[in-house]
This record gives C-alpha cells, structure tokens and sequence, in this order.
C-alpha cells in the first residue's frame, strides 16, 4: 500500500513538474514571439547640458548607453526601416532599437552625432524648423542638418514651430505643417515623412491630419514598445534624461517586450474636462494562453495618480479585456499611464499611453 501511495505521489509530482516545464516553454516562446515583431524607440533631446536636466542626458550616462548597444545583444536599425517592417509584417530581431533625437539643439551636433557615427548608429532627428530658421543660440544650423542628412541620418518633422498641437485647430496645425515642409524641401531638397509630435500630444484630429499631409507614421513621448498596430500614428517612445536615464532604467526598457493590446479606449488622447474626466481607460490583450494565465502580475501606474486599480475581464480565443478606473481627475496638460507585467526571463511587457487634457 505504502509502495503504491509512492508511486501515485511520484507521479503527481511528476506531471506537475512537467506541467510547469511546458508552461515554462510555452511562456518563453510567446515571449519571443513578442520579440519578434516590435522594437524599442529611445528619443533624447538635449546631451551634455546641465541646466536643463529634465531634457539633457549626461554624456557618461550616453556613453554608458551606447556601449550597452554595442555589447548587450541588440540590433540598432534606422527608424524608417522598422516602420516598414511593422507594416507589412516583417520579422524583426529580438531586442530591436531605433535611436530618435528631438529639437535640433547644437548639442546633438557637438556631442552626440561624433560618438553615434563613430560607432555606426543609426538615428533620426526631428526637427521643428522655425528655431532654426531663427538662428536661435544653442540649436543646430541648416548646414549642420545637411551634413547630417548627407551622412544617413534621418530627417523628421516636428512642425515648423513646435507647438502644443492637440491644443490647436485644425487650420493652425495644417499651417504648420505645410510651413514646415516647405522648409525642408528648400533647404534639405526632400520633405520627411515621419513626425514626432512636439511634446508628444497628438489628438484624433491630429493623427489623421498627419496621414492625410503625407506622413507614414507618428510617435509620442509616452512610454511603451512599439509593435505592429492599425494606428501607426501614436507610436511609444523611452524618453531619456539625466534623472531617468541611469543605465539600469535603459536595460530595462532597451529588452521590453511589447503587449499585443487592441480596442483601446478611448481611443482619442484628448480629453475634454467635463463628465469624461477621468476616463474610462481600458485595452484588450491578444495573447496566447500562457500569457493570459500571468494577467494576475499586471500593474498599472497614472503620473497624477499612482498605482491604480485593475479589472481583468474573461474573452474569446484568448482575449483578456483590462479595464482602468482612475480615482482622480486628471490635471491639465499631460498625464502617461505605464502598464508593466514581469517575464520568467526577467524582461518586461510594457503598454504605455499618453492622455492630454486641453481645459
């Protein structure tokens, strides 16, 4: 008797143990699944400059930076060939980056464009175009761009004046653009087709202004891993600066994982302050079971608010509807929600949105 209570014991613990090794594989295997069809965008603004440290990053923090990019296992791809691959479904290697700089500042000039081609790294500046037409101190001139565009960095837009766009009209954005682009034609003999919005803001209205204006994808400020999805006109960015761009934040976000969400709501950034602040928020994750079954490590954090409350709903064929109710209303301007769920493989998923509330 007691040789067969063994025997039941010692098979239980061994479909258990293989259980959990099949549960094990298959986790890993959506994890590079995942891998495979995103990447991780960086933007900085500022290098070296130490009176501005909410946008400047330390030059041996982006030193430290780049010699992660160098050693850690990661594939630097220029940003317009990782929006082609997001949109016709090419596959991409695990650990993709793409390196963005916004403003033009001479900094990026002086420090970071020596280092980055030394290395061959490829990059993308978004430029708006009247500081520099300006010839305002401390941003790059229209011959310093060139050389940059002559050299395989890529050029984009940020408008003509870098202004709060979700919070203006449609005529006055339309303006912008064409100003902008106009200028570039001029000066660079080309017009870009990818634009950051200046603060990362952006609005429905926004987006499809974008689209119809001839640009082919556009990125926030709002952290999160860029993946294959019908918007391609709000895509994350790891903003990187002197207090959030210690090398072990970078490590983070530089192997995150994106989450396959869907049916975003709501789906415009823009919210008004009235019975909608603060809204409903909420997604649904399309995922394999694996995934599905490791919900329960989801956490959810707004910047006005903190660590927030999750409501995990059952779907079909493996989807999972995460709704987000936030206690406080959220304050004017900009408000990013981070959603983050650990790996076995000590990486991250990351799912980030960005909201902006105009009153």
């Amino acid at each position: 008797m007691q040789s067969e209570t063994r025997t039941v014991s010692s098979y239980i613990h061994h479909a258990l143990l293989t259980l959990g090794l099949i549960f094990i594989v298959l986790f890993t295997m959506a994890v590079h699944a995942r891998a495979s069809d995103s990447a991780v965008i960086f933007v900085y603004h500022r290098f070296g400059e130490d009176k501005y440290p909410s946008t400047s990053i330390k030059l041996e923090q982006f030193e430290e930076h780049l010699t992660e990019l160098k050693s850690g296992g990661y594939t630097v791809m220029a940003l317009p060939d990782i929006i082609e691959a997001l949109k016709i479904g090419t596959e991409l290697p695990d650990k993709t980056i793409a390196l963005t700089i916004d403003d033009a500042y001479l900094s990026v000039y002086e420090h970071a464009w020596p280092r980055l081609k030394e290395l061959g790294l490829p990059f993308t500046l978004f430029i708006a175009t009247d500081p520099v037409d300006q010839g305002i101190q401390g941003y790059m001139s229209w011959a310093q761009i060139r050389e940059l565009s002559q050299n395989g960095v890529t050029i984009g837009s940020q408008t003509a004046s870098h202004l709060h766009m979700a919070a203006a009209d449609y005529l006055t954005n339309q303006r912008e653009l064409e100003k902008s682009n106009a200028r570039f034609k001029k000066k660079l003999g080309t017009r870009p087709n990818l634009i950051a919005y200046p603060y990362g803001e952006t609005s429905q209205s926004v987006k499809k202004l974008a689209q119809a204006s001839g640009f082919v994808a556009g990125f926030g400020q709002h952290s999160g891993v860029a993946a294959k999805t019908p918007d391609m006109f709000f895509l994350p960015r790891f903003a990187m600066n002197e207090n959030y761009g210690d090398i072990k934040r970078f490590k983070l976000a530089a192997r995150a994982l994106a989450l396959n969400t869907g049916d975003i709501s709501p789906a415009d950034p823009l919210i008004d302050n009235g019975d909608d602040n603060p809204p409903a928020f909420g997604f649904t994750i399309k995922g394999d079971a694996a995934l599905t079954k490791s919900l329960n490590k989801l956490r959810c954090y707004a910047s006005h608010e903190g660590n927030l409350g999750i409501t995990s709903l059952g779907g079909e064929n493996g989807q999972t509807r995460i709704e987000i109710r936030m206690k406080k209303k959220l304050p004017k301007g900009r408000t990013r929600l981070n959603c983050t769920l650990p790996t076995s493989e000590g990486r991250w998923y990351w799912f980030g949105r960005q909201f902006f509330l105009k009153n």
